[in-house]
């Protein structure tokens, strides 16, 4: 069955995580330096923040960045990995609760996550740990599914092969995106980004979703044989490329004012 806890589900994925799951376009730091003031002494909080895909973006930047991720074994693969950097800072904490202190970072930024959240607790928490003036990103590397026959043939394995796929798409949240924001306006830029796989690869790179059935489903073997059917029929000198769109999304968060304190005025 799937895992309801969203921040269980990819417990036990880590390594396939680890090694096969996109990293960021670079562009997004020149994007905030640009666009938000980002500079070497900005303090980030990495929400959700995995193994520290995106958090090592900004700590190679010279970041501090507070790595606020809710799975244990997650945030422990993301430990030992960044465990070099001097600005790394691990917590144990939630978008709705991250235990940082109140208005202590620049930059609140959730990578491939926010579609989880209790959208107005986070935003709620986003708001009290920014300082005045620091920005939310919100962003999602959107997997094309439509532009090629071989990610037709890939998004047609994950809805058949798929145990909750449909339902945690995060398109979902991507296309009320405003909702977050509101009453604060935002921005969006959108880069473009490829993967490219062997076989091996590839194989690691549907496991790493958590959505995809594993070992003991019994989706899981006739799922992986379509997935090498696919892979021999595509493969151009034994590699494949998957293709997305990495859509950020940027604002100043403002406090909504609840009935509460328009009757207080």
């Amino acid at each position: 069955m799937p895992v309801k806890d969203s921040t269980q589900r990819f417990s036990s994925r880590v390594e396939d995580y680890v090694r096969h799951r996109p990293g960021y376009p670079p562009q997004i730091i020149q994007l905030l330096k640009t666009e938000c003031g980002l500079t070497s002494d900005s303090v980030i909080a990495d929400v959700a923040s995995g193994t520290g895909i995106l958090t090592r973006m900004f700590l190679d930047h010279g970041n501090r960045v507070f790595a606020v991720e809710p799975n244990a074994e997650m945030r422990q693969a993301g430990e030992r990995l960044l465990a070099a950097h001097p600005n790394f800072i691990s917590a144990d904490g939630t978008a709705e609760a991250t235990t940082l202190e109140d208005h202590c970072v620049d930059f609140v930024i959730a990578a491939q996550a926010a579609h989880w959240f209790d959208r107005d607790r986070a935003r709620r928490e986003f708001v009290r740990i920014l300082k005045p003036g620091g920005w939310c990103v919100l962003i999602w590397n959107e997997r094309r599914t439509d532009s090629t026959p071989f990610l037709r043939e890939y998004e047609k394995l994950l809805l058949t092969y798929g145990t909750d796929y449909k339902e945690v798409r995060h398109e979902r949240t991507t296309a009320n995106i405003d909702i977050f924001f509101t009453p604060s306006p935002f921005k969006s830029r959108v880069f473009e980004m490829r993967q490219e796989f062997d076989y091996a690869g590839f194989h690691g790179r549907l496991l790493s979703s958590s959505y995809i059935p594993q070992v003991g489903h019994a989706n899981y073997a006739p799922m992986l044989k379509e997935l090498g059917r696919i892979f021999d029929v595509y493969q151009v000198h034994g590699r494949v490329g998957l293709e997305y769109d990495t859509r950020v999304y940027y604002g100043q968060l403002t406090k909504k004012l609840t009935t509460e304190d328009t009757e207080d005025h």
